[in-house]
């Protein structure tokens, strides 16, 4: 299946460009090679919300970290703007599960801690911050500590930290899967009034179908391990969304068509 993209998205610049991608790992136990991720090729646009589903365990999590440049890709080519991807770099930003806050700076000081290590002054810094915990709406909880805050409102200063770097593309590896069912809604809808406000290209790795559906332009589906594309299918609910939009037909249908791709391909790999 082909993702049908509107005029609008192919009038777009390419901003990530993956041709071929093989990961590998050493498995230790047998010394053999094993393959994560064998020859994905993908095109995310400029301002392109993609999200990768499919099962456990499939290579999903280790592709998204190629793309970071926190694994070694053994085959093919990354591109941020045309680029070459070698390694880490402040063109990406990664927010992962847990969000990782440094527990002994307060919340203004943990979203400024990738700025200071890009060399901006902390005026500077400062001043960028107190932007994004108004975006996040975090207001009041500038010198909170980590452990003073919420699981939910940890995460939003994870994006905030995220953000405040000015990625071209920002890379979320299940970034709501440590929450309750409560808050990753909550989150999901915050992620949503994000995203129409910063308008980032991003990518997103999650387990959740309806998730997926919710926050996408495209959703990508991957096959059991080694991981290839299956499936590129293009979200055609208009924007800005509302979590309400979970109870369309249209919705349902998408969560079926996408649901049964993956199915099949339990399957036909001996089950999940």
């Amino acid at each position: 299946m082909e993702s049908v993209k509107s005029a609008d998205t192919l009038e777009r610049p390419v901003k990530l460009a993956i041709k071929d991608i093989v990961v590998g790992y050493l498995d230790k136990q047998s010394g053999h090679t094993m393959v994560a991720v064998d020859k994905v090729t993908l095109d995310i646009r400029e301002g392109e919300f993609v999200t990768i589903v499919g099962l456990s365990g499939c290579g999903k999590s280790t592709f998204l970290n190629a793309i970071a440049g926190l694994v070694k890709h053994q085959h093919g080519e990354i591109r941020v703007n045309d680029r070459v991807v070698t390694g880490p770099g402040m063109d990406r930003a990664v927010v992962f599960q847990k969000a990782s806050l440094l527990p002994w700076r307060k919340v203004g000081r943990n979203i400024t801690y990738g700025l200071e290590l890009s060399g901006m002054k902390q005026a500077a810094a400062r001043e960028k911050a107190s932007y994004y915990v108004n975006l996040i709406r975090l207001n009041g909880f500038e010198d909170h500590y980590p452990h003073q805050l919420s699981g939910g409102m940890q995460q939003r200063v994870n994006l905030a930290r995220a953000l405040a770097c000015d990625p071209e593309v920002l890379l979320l590896d299940e970034p709501f899967a440590a929450l309750d069912a409560i808050t990753r809604e909550l989150m999901q809808n915050e992620l949503l009034q994000l995203c129409e406000k910063v308008g980032k290209t991003v990518l997103m790795v999650t387990h959740q179908i309806d998730e997926a559906v919710l926050l996408s332009d495209r959703v990508v589906i991957f096959s059991s391990r080694p991981a290839y594309v299956l499936a590129d299918i293009r979200i055609p609910i208009p924007r800005p969304r509302k979590s309400h939009i979970k109870d369309s037909e249209e919705f349902r249908r998408l969560m079926n068509e996408i649901w049964r791709v993956i199915e099949g391909n339990a399957n036909i790999g001996g089950g999940i």
